[in-house]
């Protein structure tokens, strides 16, 4: 693949940051392409995957990944993974003379999908040929998961067959991505790593160095590393975990962009009234602390707020999913995340990590909200003015950071990217002497016409763009959630859906990074729930590894500064966000 590329490395901490992960990358290995006759694509693939070499001398494309998680979290993955076989007959020698006693138990059941894969793998299965031929896969050089069939041929993953992330995970993984912390049991009552503080004091000794010696086998082969992306679960023991493992990038990378993600499920799985004031403090912590030590912060949930009593999940016009399935919620973040990392993925006009964080990290404000429309409702045939004006009343996003955007309020600016609009028109193509329907449709440009269209909104706020004709591309097992009203191509039909119609392999996504006043309700609303409460009498273990009182009131006193400076004491002369009165 031609083109400088800037390399990005991927951590992911946690379950449920691994649901979101790995979603996200099985989106990226659909999107691939092995044929050297093709166009090279849109976004650079080469940002996120590395080329290696097998023992046997095969060359393999894996994720430039970290990924940690808690004991039993794998299930039939295999922590070293299958791809560079480091089992074989040096791992099956016995040097031990005397008797030995052998204790088998049986491995837990593959789901139907896992099967197919690991015949696709042992060549069991043939793909369809107009996919990926066998002379392009051996032009390539390359050795990725074989393609599964087109969405209506292949066997759908069953949802009640997910338990955990490596259920459906489609791609191979490197030996060196996934990191098991033994001293924490993923299921049980005993051993769970619930606090901030057991994850601060997790990330020492044998771990530490575990996870060093990985990042230097990642960043040692980088040419141009541009910096870290970072996926991490916000309301466990990881939050603390994520603010050391951030501290030492840090620490260790100085000038590397770090973009740190911080996850959370609508509904914990194992929820209790005691673990939810856990939650709420972990979040509280793992915020100010992650924010301080990366260049952007943005949480990430479908949920309507990290309080006690949050409101309900947006509801996505075009999608039926269900909040409480971390398969379907998770799927729904990996999509936006998928537009929300292209202006630092690109293969040309990219803006490298470090730009995009400085352009939003204005005045001490690294924390920022995402938003999506998931997907952008789009008409075959028509136009980007024609969508943009039927949503001339309100913007199409919905909130993915638990931070809902308000009539009056203030933007201090964000990155907007439109994905997907390939096969549709950018401008309205007007005929000489047809009045325009919409000062929309007059412009001559897609870029104009979002820019236009957004600063209705946001009038003086500063505002970045990029425009992605290629779609992000869906293939088993991404759940199918979509409207009827949607054609395979994601775009909304005209009338009903005819029968026998194909699934949904793509869709057009609109989403926004920004930086604004809708921010400090959040962030406020956070500091005052963890500072109202009583740790000492009401959750004493809570402090038991840490922090000491001091520090974690001095970073509930640095939540409540950070979120003032997203108070507006400007009036509100903007449209789009709202003004708290508090302080």
């Amino acid at each position: 693949m031609t083109g400088v590329s800037r390399e990005v490395i991927t951590l992911q901490l946690g379950h449920y940051s691994n649901f979101v992960g790995t979603h996200w990358w099985n989106l990226q290995d659909a999107s691939l392409c092995y044929d050297p006759g093709s166009a090279p694509p849109e976004v650079q693939s080469d940002s996120v995957f590395r080329e290696g070499q097998t023992p046997g001398g095969s060359v393999t494309y894996t994720p430039r990944l970290i990924a940690m998680d808690l004991k039993g979290s794998l299930r039939t993955l295999r922590q070293e993974g299958s791809l560079y076989d480091p089992g074989g007959a040096a791992a099956a020698a016995v040097t031990w003379a005397g008797s030995v006693t052998v204790h088998k138990h049986s491995p837990p059941e593959k789901n139907c999908f896992l099967e197919d894969l690991e015949k696709l793998d042992k060549g069991q299965i043939l793909t369809e040929a107009e996919f990926c031929s066998a002379s392009q896969l051996q032009g390539s050089g390359k050795m990725p998961r074989p393609l599964m069939p087109r969405p209506s041929d292949a066997l759908p993953l069953q949802e009640g067959s997910v338990t955990v992330w490596s259920d459906f995970l489609r791609l191979h993984l490197h030996p060196r991505s996934v990191v098991v912390i033994h001293q924490f049991n993923h299921d049980g009552e005993a051993h769970r790593l619930e606090t901030f503080g057991q994850g601060e004091s997790t990330l020492q000794g044998a771990l530490l160095d575990e996870l060093e010696d990985r990042l230097h086998f990642f960043v040692e082969e980088c040419d141009y590393l541009q910096g870290f992306q970072v996926l991490c679960d916000l309301e466990d023991g990881f939050a603390g975990l994520g603010s050391k493992v951030t501290e030492l990038l840090q620490d260790s990378y100085g000038g590397r962009g770090i973009l740190t993600w911080g996850v959370a499920p609508v509904v914990h799985r194992d929820s209790t009234p005691a673990r939810d004031r856990y939650h709420l403090l972990n979040a509280a912590l793992g915020t100010v602390n992650m924010a301080a030590h990366s260049s952007l912060f943005c949480p990430l949930t479908l949920r309507g707020g990290l309080g006690g009593r949050p409101p309900p999940p947006p509801l996505f016009p075009l999608l039926s999913y269900n909040p409480a399935l971390w398969y379907h919620s998770s799927a729904i973040l990996a999509l936006a995340l998928d537009a929300l990392t292209v202006p630092y993925r690109l293969r040309n006009n990219s803006a490298p990590m470090w730009q995009v964080a400085d352009s939003l990290a204005v005045a001490g404000r690294k924390v920022v909200a995402a938003y999506g429309a998931v997907p952008f409702p789009m008409m075959p045939g028509g136009s980007l003015p024609d969508a943009l004006s039927a949503c001339a009343d309100a913007l199409p996003w919905k909130p993915l950071s638990a931070c809902p955007e308000a009539a009056g309020s203030r933007c201090y600016g964000q990155w907007s990217t439109l994905r997907g609009y390939e096969g549709q028109k950018l401008i309205s193509c007007l005929s000489p002497g047809i009045e325009p329907l919409t000062p929309l449709h007059g412009l001559h440009s897609g870029e104009d016409i979002l820019a236009a269209y957004v600063s209705s909104f946001y009038p003086s706020a500063p505002l970045a763009l990029q425009l992605v004709s290629a779609p992000s591309k869906l293939t088993p097992p991404f759940p199918q959630i979509f409207s009827p009203t949607l054609d395979a191509q994601g775009f909304m039909r005209g009338g009903a859906p005819p029968a026998g119609a194909p699934p949904v392999s793509s869709v057009p996504i609109l989403t926004s990074l920004q930086s604004g006043t809708a921010l400090h309700p959040f962030l406020s609303e956070l500091q005052r729930a963890a500072a109202t409460f009583d740790v000492r009498r009401r959750a004493p273990s809570f402090l038991s590894q840490g922090p000491e009182m001091a520090d974690y009131q001095e970073a509930l006193e640095e939540l409540r500064l950070l979120g003032h400076c997203y108070h507006d004491d400007s009036g509100g002369t903007t449209r789009s966000s709202s003004e708290d009165d508090d302080d």
